[in-house]
């Protein structure tokens, strides 16, 4: 531990040191006053007074203003937070007020010059001590301060995320939409005409693709610096989906909507791509729609019509601007539902759906925990169809009730043909938004669960962000009924768009997925660990447990072992198949499993035993 000794009076020094010296405290440095330190200390920057614990500085050496002084030395910056003691020449009351005075200034203690050898070296030992539990207090202050820091940027970039795309800064699809909505207010209620221009870039995928995601981020950032630089202020441009962008022009005229169309598709038809020495011409389609005073419509009816232009845009030969006619939401619809209805029907009157199980590893174990039932499609031809093939039309054409209710009969007569040895096993089914506004799903649920004997904590249900929050309140009760019959709900896709945040406090879920999208570059993205890290502390805030899917490697694995996940499944766990299968997880023996291989045949034990 380092002193410094400052006193005019030399003799004074001499004897504080040989004391300190003969008590075996050795770096002990003099110096006649303030000056001649802070002159040695510009001298040996870094090895003298920077590094000291204690500066011993007489009252005389203070000079006149003495509380001043005092202070001065304490909150100096100069002496790098050094521990200041007056050596005092009054005794008896002066004595006491000259320690009030400077203790109050700062100071951390007042010896006498008549103190004897021993209490010197006892109170210089206590000074020190207490030095290094002030450094360590300051050093733990510090890193609060850090923490605390780092916490408000990441709620100021959670909140930022809730209403902007993280890759562009623009707007995101809920911003649109709160924009969308006060737009067609202002149109019925102002007589204003309003346009909504949908964006999709041509060449996008090739060179996604072509050149990896890398650069196909880079081509989204230089499309959105462009738009935003061209549109006027008051007009809004966001980012709504991998390659799409929608801007919002209010208080215009139907020619000035098509004119400026035009000008954006001329815009980026000019705009050139640069990936090392290959030029990419991107092109854009450009779906138009007109949102006129005296028509009756809603903001999503709004963005879809204008997707549906945009897609009629793409089907004329792309890089071409469309505006939307009642003729072209016909033909697309038509086409979409001639293929998928009657071929949905047949599936349901001919038993061409099959469930299909992927499990659901528990971290702190590694054993299987559960079975997520997926639906599967057998097409025309004996091929597999997964739900994004007739899940949408099915939604659309009111066959998703159907669906639904075949999944829920047959996960539980699976479930009831189980042998005895697995009555622990639990399943996850997932719901469509559309269940919650069926009546006849609850009094379903109770029959086939008292007929089937399974008890209804084995059942978990699952729901997506989104569809809980469209329509919240009905969605909550369905819930909470459903968790009163003693079943468990999940909330999927959970982060999405952020937008759960602001609910999940109140809606009564049991477990929290966490969405793809945050998982599958988990491994080398640090913003999706800090935002994972983020989504799972709230889950566990609020008593849920959470899940990740989409988990395709063990370095992924570990990381999310790392970040107190509960749950995770993906490929790397096990695919979905027909039958219930698992695998030995080594993860020390660098065994992984690749997507698509053939896993083991389950050898179903007791829930007191390994699952193998």
């Amino acid at each position: 531990m380092r002193i410094w000794i400052v006193d005019k009076n030399a003799s004074h020094i001499a004897a504080i040191h040989a004391i300190l010296s003969e008590n075996d405290v050795q770096d002990v440095h003099l110096a006649s006053s303030l000056r001649v330190l802070k002159e040695q200390k510009r001298a040996h920057r870094g090895q003298s007074v920077d590094a000291a614990d204690l500066l011993i500085v007489g009252e005389r050496a203070l000079g006149d203003e003495l509380e001043d002084s005092c202070r001065s030395l304490s909150a100096s910056t100069e002496f790098g937070g050094t521990a200041v003691v007056v050596l005092s020449d009054a005794d008896g009351d002066a004595y006491e007020q000259l320690a009030e005075r400077c203790l109050g200034a700062g100071a951390v203690d007042v010896l006498p010059r008549s103190i004897g050898a021993a209490e010197l070296v006892r109170r210089v030992n206590l000074m020190l001590c207490l030095q290094h539990e002030r450094r360590c207090r300051r050093i733990r202050e510090e890193a609060l301060e850090t923490e605390l820091a780092e916490r408000k940027i990441m709620e100021a970039r959670l909140k930022h995320l809730v209403d902007h795309d993280d890759l562009t800064g623009l707007p995101n699809r809920r911003r649109l939409d709160q924009a969308l909505e006060l737009a067609v207010i202002r149109s019925r209620n102002f007589h204003r005409t309003n346009a909504v221009l949908y964006l999709d870039l041509d060449q996008f995928k090739v060179v996604n693709d072509s050149e990896g995601h890398v650069a196909g981020d880079r081509l989204l950032t230089d499309v959105a610096n462009k738009l935003r630089a061209w549109l006027k202020p008051g007009q809004l441009v966001a980012r709504i989906g991998s390659d799409e962008f929608a801007i919002l022009l209010e208080h215009i005229n139907e020619a000035y909507a098509m004119e400026f169309a035009e000008s954006v598709r001329a815009l980026l038809a000019d705009y050139q791509f640069g990936v090392s020495d290959v030029r990419y011409h991107v092109g854009v389609s450009v779906g138009v729609v007109i949102n006129r005073p005296d028509e009756e419509i809603t903001a999503s009816e709004l963005l879809a019509r204008a997707d549906q232009a945009c897609y009629m845009a793409k089907n004329q030969g792309r890089n071409t601007v469309h505006q939307f006619s009642s003729d072209d939401q016909v033909m697309h619809t038509l086409r979409s539902d001639a293929l998928w209805v009657p071929r949905i029907r047949r599936a349901l009157a001919d038993d061409k759906f099959f469930l299909a199980f992927q499990p659901v590893m528990e971290l702190t174990t590694r054993r299987i925990s559960h079975y997520e039932a997926l639906i599967r499609m057998y097409g025309e031809n004996g091929e597999i169809l997964t739900p994004a093939d007739f899940i949408p039309v099915a939604e659309r054409m009111g066959l998703i009730h159907q669906i639904d209710l075949w999944v829920i009969e047959h996960v539980l007569d699976y479930m009831a043909a189980l042998p005895p040895e697995l009555e622990w096993l639990t399943m996850s089914v997932n719901l469509s938004g559309h269940a919650f506004q069926e009546n006849s799903l609850l009094p379903l649920i109770k029959q086939k669960l008292d007929m089937t004997w399974v008890s209804p904590s084995r059942l978990t249900f699952e729901i997506t962000e989104t569809a809980a929050i469209t329509n919240f309140a009905e969605t909550r009760k369905m819930v909470a009924r459903l968790r009163a019959l003693g079943c468990r709900f999940a909330l999927d896709d959970f982060g999405a768009g952020f937008s759960s945040f602001s609910y999940i406090k109140n809606f009564p879920v049991d477990l929290l997925k966490i969405d793809g999208s945050f998982i599958t570059n988990l491994a080398n993205d640090q913003t999706d660990q800090l935002l994972v890290k983020s989504m799972t502390e709230v889950a566990h805030s609020l008593g849920k447990k959470v899940i990740a899917e989409y988990v395709e490697s063990d370095s992924i694995l570990e990381q999310l072992v790392g970040l107190g996940v509960d749950y995770v499944q993906g490929h790397y766990v096990g695919c979905p198949q027909p039958e219930l299968v698992s695998r030995d997880w080594m993860p020390s023996s660098g065994v992984t499993a690749q997507a698509g291989t053939s896993l083991p045949k389950l050898e179903f034990v007791s829930d007191a035993q390994a699952v193998r």
